[in-house]
């Protein structure tokens, strides 16, 4: 049931995506992006970082990947995780799954430490992420704008891997399984 993601994945992963932007303050983007660019996204991501979809007989029904918080060398091994699955799959633990693998490849690949970055009204996204492990770091307040009001950001992290001194940056997933 859980698999990497392709380009053919993207229409599906598009349309999960699509309610959180227009409906909610889930995310902070404005727009949904066209498949042009959500496939450009998908290739930066992957070049570096695992990529997961969750399928059901055929259907998509859920996706969760890693990225690069900053861009600096110094954070090279720091990512940041996202997870969006169809509501109607909402509390069958799919994205417990999806996580246990995503970061079984990060702590593979060599990150130290995992960030999600969820709005404040998204309560559900932090219980869940603190049910992983995730632990509360800080709330940037007030630093998005969207549906008509101010909304802050709680930074949770999650180590992965202890903070000795590395000898080289974490490897491309590709690497690792």
């Amino acid at each position: 049931m859980i698999r990497f993601a392709t380009e053919h994945d993207l229409p599906a992963m598009l349309a999960i995506y699509r309610p959180y932007v227009e409906n909610t303050t889930y995310s902070f983007e404005y727009d949904v992006p066209c498949l042009r660019t959500f496939t450009q996204r998908f290739y930066d991501h992957i070049a570096q970082f695992p990529w997961l979809v969750w399928e059901e007989e055929g259907a998509v029904l859920g996706y969760a990947y890693a990225g690069a918080p900053w861009e600096r060398a110094a954070y090279r091994w720091c990512a940041e995780v996202s997870i969006y699955l169809h509501p109607s799959v909402h509390g069958r633990g799919i994205g417990r799954q999806l996580y246990a693998r995503l970061e079984e490849i990060l702590t593979r690949q060599g990150y130290r430490v995992a960030y999600a970055l969820i709005t404040t009204e998204n309560t559900g996204s932090v219980a869940f992420h603190e049910r992983l492990g995730y632990v509360y770091h800080s709330t940037f307040e007030n630093c998005g704008y969207k549906m008509g009001r101010w909304l802050g950001v709680i930074w949770l992290q999650k180590w992965l891997n202890p903070l000795d001194a590395p000898t080289a940056f974490p490897k491309k997933w590709t690497e690792v399984i």
